[in-house]
Parts: structure tokens; sequence; C-alpha cells
């Protein structure tokens, strides 16, 4: 019986994911190398070597420092406003609030699960508004943006919490699993497979499909170092990695986590069963080799892997659309994926 059989049968009749996970034939990930690197990339990654890198570098250094990462959302939110046209409202979860962003014209086919990046420690609402609207119009489909909880005052157990309660949320307003994509950037990247893994545990039907924009999949740094990227990534310095290894065993160690063995990280977790993934990455990050593997993890699972690796593009560079035109390609190819992995039938569901 192939792979594809099986989903079919575990739709329509009793096969668990047990089942599939016995009959998940390994796969072969569908590397795509996208070409092309515009001088707008070429500006942007020099101008992140020369201000940004300097400042995460600092950071690491001296992370006890009361560092303004609220300010950071709060400022973006101004400056990077969602694209024309855009509705957006918040919503309240249990333990955090969420975004729901709607981008003019888009249908209620399909919705987005987006959980943003920012090395689960910065970022938010504000610094991602702009991409979720872009990936709604591309997507054809509103998008629930989860502003969950950060280190350290919160593990990333916390984060996980809440996204698998955004996802309930989506659930409960009347949208299928089949509807659902979970998309993320960076540690969001990490959260958009932890949260399909928590929803099999919890006995959740999963998402349609997982979108990860540059993921980091491994706390632990030792690959990622090693890596001919370490020290040409524009954006990233490896002493980042460390520190954000070291905040995190703090944060689990002060919350009185019982974990007696060390995080279990995607690349680590048992990947059967999870829906079909897109992998967005630069050629020259600091995190490619986290996409590298995690796209050979699921590959060995059986889970089908779309890995984009994207010439000389920076991290998370679809940020960037409204400069970098490889941003926008990037964008579509989001939106194509997300609509081929969801049907186009309208539900009736509770007001959103």
């Amino acid at each position: 019986m192939s792979i594809s059989e099986v989903v079919e049968f575990n739709i329509t009749g009793d096969m668990t994911v047990e089942s599939i996970r016995t009959h998940s034939a390994p796969l072969t990930v569908d590397r795509q190398e996208m070409r092309g690197t515009s001088p707008q990339s070429r500006l942007l990654a020099q101008s992140l070597r020369m201000t940004v890198r300097p400042v995460l570098a600092t950071w690491a250094r001296a992370s006890a420092l009361p560092w303004p990462f609220g300010l950071l959302d709060a400022v973006s939110a101004r400056l990077h406003p969602p694209i024309e046209g855009t509705r957006s409202h918040t919503v309240l979860l249990d333990n955090c609030r969420a975004q729901w962003v709607r981008a003019e014209g888009i249908s209620d086919d399909r919705v987005v699960l987006y959980l943003h990046g920012g090395g689960f420690l910065a970022c938010g609402i504000g610094t991602h508004q702009r991409l979720a609207s872009r990936i709604s119009a591309a997507a054809e489909a509103p998008v629930l943006m989860a502003d969950y909880r950060m280190l350290p005052d919160h593990s990333i157990d916390d984060a996980v919490a809440d996204g698998v309660d955004a996802y309930r949320w989506l659930l409960g307003r009347g949208y299928r699993a089949d509807q659902i994509v979970i998309a993320g950037d960076s540690a969001g990247g990490y959260l958009s497979f932890m949260v399909p893994l928590a929803l099999r545990e919890q006995g959740l039907p999963g998402p349609a499909g997982i979108v990860a924009l540059s993921p980091l999949t491994d706390m632990d740094p030792t690959r990622k170092v090693a890596h001919r990227n370490a020290g040409r990534d524009p954006m990233l310095p490896r002493q980042a990695l460390d520190e954000l290894a070291r905040i995190s065993n703090r944060t689990d160690a002060r919350s009185g986590s019982t974990r007696t063995q060390p995080r279990v990280c995607p690349i680590d977790a048992d990947l059967h069963g999870l829906p079909p993934v897109l992998i967005q990455v630069g050629s020259h990050e600091l995190l490619l080799p986290d996409s590298e593997l995690i796209a050979d993890r699921l590959a060995e699972a059986g889970v089908p892997c779309e890995l984009q690796v994207w010439r000389h593009q920076v991290h998370v560079f679809q940020v960037a659309s409204d400069l970098v035109p490889e941003a926008q390609r990037a964008i579509d190819e989001i939106g194509y994926f997300i609509k081929t992995r969801t049907p186009a039938l309208t539900v009736v569901r509770g007001s959103a």
C-alpha cells in the first residue's frame, strides 16, 4: 500500500496515525536551488551586516541588560503597516492575544496560523503584520497571528501551548483541519513543527500543511557553528545561538520543568504522519543546516518536503518584500503551496 493510499484510507476509514507511521515509506527531498540575486538583496545583506549583526553580537555578550525588545515591536507596527486594504483585529486566547488579518478580496476556503520569529525573545504582531498581510493576499486566506508567550518570562513549552490554543480557536470557529496551514519563520519555524506534534499528542487532527521560513529546528548550536555559513551569515552571529540556548535552559530550570533530558527539537522528534512541508531558506544562512537536516528527517519519515534554497538571501528575507523582488517571489510560492494544500470549499463557520 502506498502512502497516498494509506492517507486516503485514514480519511474515509479507521486507519490510525500509528498505521501511517508503519506504512510510510522514505521519500526524497524535493530540493530546489532558487537562482537570482538582485542588487536590492545584496544591498540588504550588506546593510544587515553593518547594523543588525553587530547588535546581535553585542546582545549575546550582554543579554542581561534591559534590551528594548517591546519597543522594537511597537515601532515596527508604525513603520510597517499591513498592505493596503487589509483589515485586522485582536483576538484574545487563553494566555496570549492574536491578530486576525484579512487582505482585501480573500475567501474563507482556507486559513493560515502564523507563528512569528524573533528567537523566542523579540518581535511580535507589529514586526510581522505586513508579512502576514502579504501571505494573506498570496494565499487568498485570512491569517491568525499568535502573539505567543516568550523567553525569558515563559518557556518554549508555553509558546507551543499558545500555538495549540490558536489552532483550537480556528477549529472552534468552524474551520476543518484540512483547511488550516501552519506557518512560521525562524523561532516560529520551530513552532510550526512542534505545534502539529503537540496536536498529535492531544489527539487533535493535524493541519493540511506546514510552511517554515528559515526555521530554527535544533536548539543545540553545535552543527550550525561548525558549518561553513557560521562566518558568512550577514545577519545572525553564531554567539547569539549559544546565548539563546543558555537562556532557554535557564528558563526551563527556573520554571521547575521536570525535563531530565535535553529538549526534544523538531529534528529529534517522531515526524511520521506530518503533512506536506514547504521550507524556504537562504543559501548563506546560519540556519541553513537546520533546514537541510529537518528536510532529510521529514523525507526519512515519509513526509513530502519541498526545500527551496534561495541564493544569497538573508534570514527571513520574505519580510523585505517591499525592497527585494526575490522576497515577493518567495511569498507567491508560499501562497501557491497553501492553496494547493487546501480545498476550495467555503464552509459555514462562526464569525471571526
